[in-house]
């Protein structure tokens, strides 16, 4: 049964797997023995939520680039950071377990990686790659049960010696580089037999073919060496309906699996048994025709039942219930479940983009910047934020770790340059800049760049170039096969001044792939925003917006991030889902470039571990983190004035879509609103600056 969960949570699975660990054996003691510890850790602004330790992985005796098959599920959150810890330790029989080494990840950073999957460092070398997916259903796919026997193995154990052979199943999936195999499951070891007789595995569909039967899989045999160091004994690739086709229970190899090793023959491998376990819906009383037969099925046949498929083309189902009423079941197929809609993970494991822009209010009911207290002031020696820089960083922190290149336009409204009323211009040099710190950037230089801070308040100009930009980037995107999302952050300090021109505004931009937050900063009425919450249903359009008030979560930035984002994963599948477009095949290997993140010790969150003789880990202390605070940024250096430049969408630059090839360095735009004349540089004024 499937855990019961909030709005915008899913399950996704956690796989790990490392590279280059350093040895922590000691002297002429051979090899690390590695495991990996997993434990989801906790927040202090939600009390009633515990650091939970996830569990272990198997360990991978005398290897230092360990794969393991075990998995983790957790429940993923669009709006939360969510992070886990994976401690890595040499397992020691007699004596205490060796910490190899530590990495936090952030699930929404895993995910926002093409491919969703992720690299980083230790601090005494070695690489932790987390890869994360949604998890399968329990009644997805399905259980396939399988047996395998060997008959006649080579022995590769050398002259006085016989081999100790077990099994590995491996699935293909895309990593950096192209497609690999990677382990799913290994069978126990049969000591010294070249016809070993290996027990029973029961394995998801989806964990071995992702629920295609005819996607190839490999089966390998090996030497199991007290080293670790496993000698190959053959290997044959298949599918799982070709082993249900070559069952055999009998002692004949004929129609079994040769393994090679090369262009050798090392032996054979039979398979014994092999079912898939389906879980089917009955068929619906309507289908059966007569309301007898309907009310008897209806009762009979409530419950969904378990199949067994003896072989690929051979399905049954439990049916002895309705036969006993005397209702003929010949005909009668029973019917699959609905396959269920694409979520929001779907869109994001084929590559969906989620592109962020920040619009920022600099109307003169904002007051004088250069006074403390003012909502614009900024403190350029102390390093705090104001309350317009405590939203943009916290709610464009959760959406830039989905921006692929990381490079976001910023625009402002409601100023005057020469004379002249603003209600979209550029922020910075440059039409986009790179990463939450250079949107702050942005956002500071316009101070010293001759504005007047003036009015009215107006969101029609830059809902129609974030609307444009967004439909843009789709039609160049989609023809490279890809797939992206415009979200527009607008931060204000008060309410819209024509809401009629913003609600056409709204309306206009609701076909497109954009979603609107909008985050009111100061202490203003905001009372008549709230036609936000009703206008796209009493218009019957598409939801796109969402207005929240600073205030309410000044002091949580977990909050403020929750509220502000919670519609967008329903917002994003509405689009793809009205226009008919289904979510993309996880991205090729190909198209990953992966690049392992640094030791980073400032991520680093203690954490001590207890870890019992009976194998039992719990949390001693530690795991949690202050997710609440919006923290601040280093004392800001004197900035040079720029002019803003006007925003005209029409002149994009065609960019090349990402992972075809490796990006040019970014060249800056212009935009330019059509209704506007281009804007030249001002005279010079004096810029605001700290008294």
């Amino acid at each position: 049964q499937q855990p019961t969960m909030t709005k915008n949570t899913e399950r996704i699975q956690i796989s790990l797997y490392a590279q280059n660990l350093k040895n922590v054996a000691g002297m002429f003691k051979g090899t690390s023995d590695p495991y990996a510890v997993v434990t989801q850790i906790a927040t202090t602004n939600q009390p009633s939520v515990k650091p939970k330790v996830l569990g272990r992985t198997e360990v991978i005796k005398n290897s230092l680039s360990p794969h393991w098959t075990k998995t983790f599920d957790l429940e993923y959150n669009f709006t939360k950071e969510i992070k886990i810890s994976v401690g890595v330790y040499d397992e020691i029989r007699k004596g205490d377990n060796k910490s190899m080494g530590n990495v936090i990840f952030e699930i929404g950073d895993i995910l926002g990686t093409r491919g969703n999957i992720k690299a980083k460092k230790l601090k005494n070398g070695g690489t932790i790659f987390c890869r994360a997916k949604k998890a399968p259903r329990q009644d997805d796919a399905g259980k396939f049960n399988f047996q395998l026997r060997g008959t006649k193995l080579k022995n590769v154990d050398g002259l006085f010696g016989k081999s100790d052979p077990f099994f590995e199943v491996s699935k293909l999936i895309n990593a950096a580089g192209g497609q690999t195999w990677q382990v799913i499951y290994r069978s126990e070891v049969i000591k010294n037999d070249l016809n070993p007789q290996w027990k029973s595995v029961s394995v998801s569909l989806d964990d071995i073919c992702h629920g295609d039967r005819d996607q190839k899989v490999k089966i390998t045999v090996k030497d199991w060496e007290k080293s670790g160091k496993h000698t190959p004994m053959g290997h044959f690739d298949t599918t799982v309906n070709e082993m249900m086709k070559k069952k055999t229970t009998s002692n004949d190899t004929s129609n079994g699996f040769t393994l090679m090793k090369g262009n050798k023959n090392y032996g054979n491998v039979v398979v014994t048994a092999a079912s898939t376990v389906v879980t089917v819906k009955p068929p619906s009383a309507a289908a059966v025709g007569t309301p007898a037969a309907a009310a008897a099925v209806a009762g009979a046949t409530a419950a969904t039942t378990t199949a067994a498929v003896a072989t690929a083309h051979e399905e049954t189902s439990q049916s002895s219930n309705v036969q006993d009423l005397g209702i003929s079941t010949v005909g009668l197929v029973p019917m699959a479940p609905p396959a269920p809609l694409p979520t929001f993970i779907d869109y994001l494991s084929g590559g969906l983009e989620l592109q962020l822009s920040v619009a920022i209010d600099f109307t003169g009911s904002n007051g004088d910047p250069r006074k403390p207290g003012t909502l614009h002031y900024i403190d350029r020696y102390g390093g705090q934020l104001n309350d317009y820089e405590k939203a943009l960083t916290a709610v464009g922190s959760v959406i830039a770790k989905y921006d692929h290149d990381q490079m976001f336009p910023v625009m402002g409204f409601g100023a005057k340059y020469r004379g002249v009323i603003q209600h979209c211009f550029q922020l910075g040099p440059t039409a986009e800049v790179r990463g939450i710190r250079g949107m702050v950037d942005a956002y500071r230089q316009t101070f010293a760049s001759g504005l007047t801070m003036s009015g009215p308040t107006v969101f029609a100009d830059v809902i129609a170039v974030a609307a444009s930009q967004a439909r843009q980037k789709q039609e160049r995107l989609k023809r490279f096969g890809q797939q992206a999302y415009h979200i527009l952050l607008i931060l204000t300090d008060g309410a819209v001044s024509d809401v009629m021109k913003t609600k056409q505004a709204i309306e206009a931009a609701s076909g497109a792939p954009l979603s609107i937050v909008i985050v009111g900063i100061g202490n203003a009425d905001f009372s008549t925003m709230q036609f936000l919450d009703d206008f796209a249903e009493r218009e019957g359009i598409r939801d796109i917006c969402q207005f929240v008030q600073f205030n309410r979560h000044r002091h949580d930035r977990i909050g403020l991030t929750e509220a502000t984002l919670e519609e967008i994963p329903d917002q994003v599948v509405d689009y793809f889902q009205s226009n008919g477009i289904q979510p993309l095949p996880a991205i090729a290997g190909s198209q990953i470039s992966l690049v392992p993140d640094e030791y980073n010790e400032e991520e680093e969150i203690p954490l001590d571990l207890n870890f019992s003789e009976d194998g039992e880990i719990t949390l001693a202390t530690g795991g949690v983190y202050n997710a609440a605070d919006y923290g601040g940024l280093a004392p800001m250096a004197a900035l040079q004035p720029t002019a803003p430049q006007p925003y005209a969408p029409q002149q994009q630059q065609q960019q090349q879509p990402y992972g075809l090839q490796q990006p040019s360095p970014h060249q800056p735009q212009t935009y330019a609103p059509s209704q506007q004349p281009p804007y030249s540089q001002p005279p010079q004024q004096p810029p605001y600056s700290q008294p």
